[in-house]
């Protein structure tokens, strides 16, 4: 994200975020679902703003980072509740879409005291945002275009390569979260938009999947001959932290961070890679250093893993510098 800095210092950094809306409803269980009409007992249920581009939004806003968000939404209840739940963390909404013929889309999560999770999922408006929602004169007033879940975004499919040129013909910079492809075949046109984003988030089995490479590190490398030659490519380790990947002339140079300890314990892991996303996106945005950007994000997703939901624990710029103070970072080169 090189750009960023030059366009930051004419401009207030400025987010705008592309994405799918839905609310998450988090079931914690204490063993396996049994079904056969069986009344099981379940630790809570609760019911929190979801969506992998609402909770990047709300991380960045709660980092101090100027956020606006463009959506889909139905006219109910959920959808309300959304719009109440972004309001309230300082994301601005002007840009929200109404669709009165589409239900919000909604995720169930059953959650597991070790953090693993399954994740039930029905689309309605999640995937009914496009390219026509984000006009020029949009596009303008920010510095840097982030889209989370591609593989869910439909809509947003065939123009996506043409909105992210058009973004950064304005002088934008921009980043994908391409998040897991429930038909797991890893397409969509994601590899022709590439060449149009600087920086990709993705954990391994997503870097793989989209490159069809057995390792980390060749998927790594692919994508990055795809990209602009200053992009990065973080790759998201869950409870290992992160690392950023950046081509420096012939070399790699990466950058790992890895999960600072709390003495609070685990609640679950319900959007803490989209609240990494957003700590890197902010750093970066406002000229740090890849290292600390890297160490900020694995401090902002650390946290988000302390309460219920994507947004129950989000930390403040505050607070996730103070983490990231803690947080062991490497930097090598090959």
């Amino acid at each position: 994200m090189d750009r960023a800095s030059t366009t930051a210092a004419v401009r207030e950094p400025r987010l705008l975020v592309v994405g799918e809306l839905c609310v998450d409803l988090i079931i914690e269980l204490d063993g396996q679902v049994r079904f056969g009409q069986h009344e099981q007992l379940v630790t809570s249920t609760t019911l929190t703003l979801g969506s992998s581009s609402a909770i990047t939004a709300c991380g960045a806003a709660t980092l101090g980072l100027p956020t606006s968000l463009v959506g889909v939404r139905g006219d109910d209840d959920f959808g309300r509740f959304i719009d109440e739940q972004l309001a309230q963390r300082g994301v601005d909404i002007s840009a929200v879409r109404v669709d009165p013929s589409l239900p919000t889309g909604a995720s169930t999560h059953l959650t597991r005291p070790d953090g693993d999770r399954a994740i039930l999922t029905s689309m309605g408006s999640i995937g009914a945002v496009s390219a026509a929602d984000v006009p020029d004169g949009l596009l303008s007033e920010y510095t840097h275009l982030h889209v989370g879940s591609y593989f869910l975004q439909e809509a947003l499919w065939a123009d996506a390569p043409a909105l992210f040129a058009r973004a950064r013909s304005l002088g934008l910079t921009t980043s994908l979260d391409g998040n897991f492809d429930p038909s797991e075949g890893w397409d969509r046109g994601i590899l022709g938009l590439l060449p149009h984003v600087d920086v990709f988030f993705g954990n391994e089995q997503e870097l793989c999947g989209i490159t069809g490479l057995p390792t980390t590190d060749a998927a790594v490398e692919r994508l990055l001959d795809i990209m602009p030659a200053s992009a990065i490519v973080v790759c998201k380790q869950g409870a290992d932290g992160m690392v950023a990947v950046q081509r420096s002339g012939r070399s790699l140079v990466r950058v790992a961070a890895t999960t600072p300890s709390l003495l609070d314990p685990l609640v679950d892991t319900v959007g803490a890679g989209d609240s990494l996303a957003a700590g890197f996106i902010a750093a970066r945005l406002r000229g740090d250093p890849i290292e600390a950007a890297v160490a900020l994000a694995v401090s902002c997703g650390t946290a988000s893993t302390r309460g219920a939901g994507g947004t129950g624990a989000q930390p403040n710029l505050a607070t996730a510098q103070a983490l990231a103070s803690t947080v062991p970072v490497t930097r090598s080169e090959s």
